[in-house]
């Protein structure tokens, strides 16, 4: 558990609201006006919950911490897994190019597969929580829904794998003002990334393999998809086909893939 500390622009919402008011019982035929401060800044409030990589609205990691990125350190996130066919082969992959990476579980998914969660971690990678039911409403939820989704997510991966999950990535990496208190009460950093492949919608392999590519530097996190994986025209999960040539470009450029929580250390 950590401390809350509201960013500059919560707490100066905060005080719009209650300008609001105050405006409102003093000079009540000006509500007009002080209704519409307060939508915008909800509006405004809404844009940045959209923008997964935001830091406006708490703490995120879209990059590793500095100490990471000079040791030539490189992050691989995998998210909506565990699958039962793809996540195996990625494993493989990784094994191969001696790569460790961390695994955005959604809780369901990982009870429903128990033993492919344990085999994650004992290759050597980390499992971390993505909601225990991937909700595509996620964001529309309040401080009980988040806590709900985010505690029963917990338990699940720290009953299966044994570790107590560190990281949280929102689904779809979309979040409202609400969910920071609640990683803080669970204390979980919320991460987004430095690059994504949109391999859940491109199913062709160079323009995911370009997306990725383009970011390929010290203290960035990537993100692909183990669950939910597009497909290639013959049918291979975008992930397999892509895998491969971004491990070994990384290695090519001396970086090292190692799991978020390697760089806690």
């Amino acid at each position: 558990m950590r401390n809350w500390q509201p960013t500059l622009l919560i707490r100066a919402s905060m005080l719009l609201h209650v300008l609001a008011v105050i405006a409102v019982i003093a000079a009540p035929d000006q509500w007009r006006w002080a209704l519409g401060a307060v939508l915008a800044n909800h509006a405004l409030l809404t844009m940045l919950g959209l923008w997964p990589r935001s830091h406006w609205l708490g703490p995120n990691w879209t990059r590793l911490p500095a100490a990471a990125t000079a040791r030539n350190e490189i992050a691989l996130t995998i998210d909506d897994g565990p699958d039962p066919v793809v996540t195996p082969q990625v494993l493989d992959i990784l094994d191969r190019h001696a790569a460790q990476a961390t695994f955005f579980c959604v809780g369901e998914k990982a009870a429903r597969y128990p033993d492919l969660c344990r085999e994650i971690v004992r290759r050597g990678h980390a499992v971390e929580n993505h909601s225990q039911h991937h909700r595509h409403y996620f964001a529309l939820m309040g401080p009980a829904g988040f806590m709900r989704e985010l505690q029963s997510a917990q338990n699940t991966l720290t009953q299966i794998t044994g570790q107590h999950p560190q990281f949280f990535r929102a689904p779809a990496g979309i979040r409202n003002p609400l969910l920071d208190p609640v990683l803080a009460r669970l204390g979980l950093r919320l991460t987004s990334w430095s690059a994504r492949g949109f391999d859940t919608r491109i199913g062709d392999v160079a323009r995911v393999n370009n997306r990725l590519l383009r970011s390929l530097r010290a203290g960035a996190i990537l993100l692909l998809h183990d669950g939910n994986a597009a497909r290639t025209p013959d049918g291979i999960p975008v992930i397999l086909d892509v895998l491969p040539t971004v491990l070994a470009a990384a290695s090519a450029a001396n970086l090292r893939f190692v799991t978020l929580r390697h760089t806690l250390a």
